[in-house]
């Protein structure tokens, strides 16, 4: 019997997908559960598997095809009993039109028509005024704009030559360039993306021919890439970021998690300092509450958020994805490292699901494995702060009246200004640090 491999639904505002591999071929023998077909959507690569062990009979999709939720992707011929499904007539014969649709009624002659157009006169259209456009200054004359209006569109990514003015003879104002930004990102003034929605591109200069000046290849990104691009891009134009920098002295903390790192790993896990950062953030975010908040810009209100999920970067073969880990704060250190283990898996593996990438609070990014002093990372909007961490280097600190060598670990927050002030900035991020300095800590 054939047995349909559908496109099952994948989360809450995602409907379609796009096919980036075929992973069997027809005559091939698949076990229940294996991979079939490999899909992209914004959010996140996942894979398609078998409902039942059988034999491919045909496949359905290409790569690069755009498949839609209960689409079919390929069938399966099964040796068990299947149940029969009724045919479905294709999509054209289906008598839609004739079920909903009246009988027309009998035109009347042309002789009635035309007393019926006498009978009845024609409204006049009412005369529309032309929207009068900003006027331009001739080409060649710089546009009328203060040094601080021309510096905000300099920050936005604006040429301001194309700002229109409001302003006395054109002249440009800094809500025309807020105004102008807006529109082009969110087609609206003030609109923000909905949900699973990317926020459009606003217009950029065309590219020169590089290929005058030598070999180019050309490819196209991925969906995965084009989401982390537009959200970014739309990060940081939307959201005054601020970066602080400081530093963690990790030589206790390095020994104090010696002894239980052996059974983390047993259980699956491993008791790594961002598995412990994600701890400690949970707990800084309620002594810290304007941590957990998110920029309602329609209504001008900030939302607390009562709950603590935290986001971990992850670095896999097709971009940055970040899966979240639910309800931080009430869980243990080895439960939370098992956790992040496993979803970082799911991600290098492709079997992330949106649904495991949705809901953070606040973002944390390890970037010490690949080297580096510090970075500063950008805001995942709609969060308000990230945390970004960089390679622990042994130094030598004053300590005791003595010069130690001591482990430190360097560390930069960013976050939304527009929320959080710098002062409050030090002060989460010093919370951090002791915490960090003192191990017994985590336990209180």
């Amino acid at each position: 019997m054939l047995k349909d491999i559908t496109l099952p639904g994948i989360s809450e505002n995602v409907e379609s997908g796009e096919v980036i591999a075929i992973l069997v071929s027809p005559g091939d023998v698949v076990e229940k559960d294996q991979p079939v077909v490999e899909l992209e959507t914004e959010k996140a690569a996942f894979e398609v598997p078998s409902p039942d062990r059988g034999r491919i009979a045909e496949i359905n999709v290409k790569e690069g095809q755009t498949v839609r939720v209960g689409e079919v992707l390929a069938r399966l011929e099964t040796d068990g009993e299947a149940v029969a499904k009724p045919k479905e007539k294709p999509r054209e014969e289906l008598p839609v039109v004739a079920e909903v649709q009246e009988e027309p009624a009998v035109p009347p002659p042309p002789k009635e028509v035309e007393r019926e157009k006498a009978t009845v006169p024609e409204p006049r259209p009412a005369r529309v005024e032309p929207p009068r456009e900003p006027e331009k200054p001739a080409p060649g004359v710089p546009v009328a704009a203060a040094p601080s209006v021309r510096q905000l569109a300099r920050e936005l990514g604006l040429d301001i030559e194309n700002v229109p003015g409001s302003g006395p003879d054109g002249r440009i104002t800094q809500d025309d360039v807020k105004q102008y930004a807006r529109g082009l990102i969110g087609g609206r003034p003030g609109a923000a993306p909905a949900p699973g929605q990317v926020p459009a591109r606003e217009v950029v200069r065309p590219l020169p021919d590089f290929a005058q000046w030598g070999g180019v290849e050309r490819q196209p990104m991925s969906k995965t890439r084009r989401t982390i691009a537009d959200t970014i891009a739309y990060a940081w134009r939307q959201i005054p970021h601020v970066t602080q920098q400081d530093r963690a002295d990790i030589t206790d903390l390095e020994r104090f998690r010696e002894a239980p790192a052996g059974a983390v790993e047993k259980a699956g896990g491993r008791l790594s300092v961002t598995s412990i950062l994600v701890k400690l953030v949970a707990s800084a975010l309620k002594v810290f509450p304007q941590f957990n908040a998110s920029v309602d810009s329609e209504r001008d209100e900030i939302i607390y958020k009562k709950y603590y999920h935290i986001a971990v970067a992850v670095d896999t073969d097709r971009g940055l994805l970040v899966p979240v880990i639910r309800d931080v704060d009430q869980k243990g250190i080895r439960q939370v490292s098992m956790e992040l283990a496993e979803l970082a898996r799911k991600a290098r593996d492709k079997q992330i699901t949106p649904e495991e990438m949705t809901g953070g609070c606040f973002t944390v990014s390890n970037l010490g494995g690949l080297g580096g002093t510090s970075f500063s990372p950008i805001l995942y909007w709609p969060q308000v702060a990230i945390l970004g961490i960089s390679r622990s280097t042994w130094e030598a600190v004053p300590r005791e009246g003595t010069i130690q060598p001591r482990l430190m670990l360097p560390l930069s927050l960013s976050y939304d200004h527009r929320v959080i002030d710098g002062a409050d900035g030090v002060r989460f991020l010093r919370w951090i640090v002791q915490a960090l300095e003192q191990p017994l800590t985590m336990l209180l």
